[in-house]
């Protein structure tokens, strides 16, 4: 599977961003999707999950209310909507594919170990 992520671009502190991600080579339908992000000296943390139905979706809590995840198993992608940016979002941002097909969706898809694939990232400016 590969995963080509795009959206990401410079904002000011307010404002609002879509992020998209598209994989190719497989159908990711059946799959867990996941965003994570990476500011400079940071670890990779997680932002938001979604799970293979699309019913149920999981945020942390620094962007809950803020971001919303969302799918497109037609267009076999996974979107990030993101309002009310702040500078403190500002990283790179990666989505990735679970690794069990139909994986029961748990807080467990908050680890990164629960991913299999990630795609190449975008970065996310916020300035203030």
């Amino acid at each position: 599977v590969q995963l080509q992520a795009f959206g990401g671009g410079l904002v000011q502190a307010g404002g609002s961003l879509r992020l998209s991600c598209v994989a190719s080579g497989r159908s990711v339908s059946n799959y867990v999707m996941g965003w994570f992000r990476q500011a400079p000296g940071k670890e990779r943390e997680f932002v938001a999950a979604n799970s293979w139905s699309g019913g149920s979706s999981e945020y942390a809590e620094s962007v809950k209310g803020r971001f919303t995840i969302s799918r497109d198993d037609a267009k076999n992608a996974v979107y990030l909507q993101m309002n009310s940016l702040k500078p403190g979002d500002t990283a790179v941002y990666y989505c990735a594919v679970g690794r069990s097909v139909r994986g029961l969706f748990t807080t467990r898809h908050r680890a990164l170990s629960e991913y299999d694939y990630w795609g190449q990232g975008t970065q996310v400016t916020v300035s203030s």
